[in-house]
């Protein structure tokens, strides 16, 4: 099945800092809302970064308030405009527990925004994504971000 993009944007960063402003560059893509993105990428290579410059410049969080989600599975942060949901579901395993964390009550809230680490390892959460943001390591500090936004 091939899906139809309707944007298609490429980012390069040197720097923790320029991932975290590129949050800014990145969060007017993903407006308005509500929307479903997944990020994609290895272990390291600056998911949970990109979503607290997102989440800064859309007013929903202070960067340093922004963690990653990889045990407690979900963040929350509420700004004046958008409801940032932030998930990590590298340590779930099945639709099953997918189920349990309530995506689909948080996917029809009017000013959600839905940033979904790892989660390519379902295919429910692929087919009902808005689009991605694949994260690749590109030497030392530097990193390639393409954002890819369903049509």
């Amino acid at each position: 099945m091939s899906v139809e993009l309707r944007e298609k944007k490429r980012f390069k960063t040197r720097s923790e800092a320029g991932t975290l402003a590129m949050g800014e560059r990145v969060a007017e893509m993903l407006l308005p809302v509500p929307k479903m993105f997944v990020l994609r990428g290895d272990l390291g290579a600056g998911k949970t970064t990109l979503v607290k410059g997102i989440a800064a410049a859309l007013g929903a969080a202070e960067m340093e308030d922004v963690t990653s989600p990889t045990f407690t599975l979900l963040h929350e942060y509420k700004g004046k405009k958008v409801r940032l949901f932030h998930l990590d579901l590298y340590r779930l395993e099945t639709e099953r527990e997918l189920m349990t964390l309530g995506l689909e009550e948080m996917a029809e809230e009017p000013d959600a925004l839905i940033l979904v680490e790892w989660g390519e390892k379902f295919p429910s959460v692929v087919e009902r994504a808005d689009g991605e943001i694949l994260i690749e390591h590109a030497g030392g500090d530097e990193r390639m971000f393409y954002v890819r936004v369903k049509g």
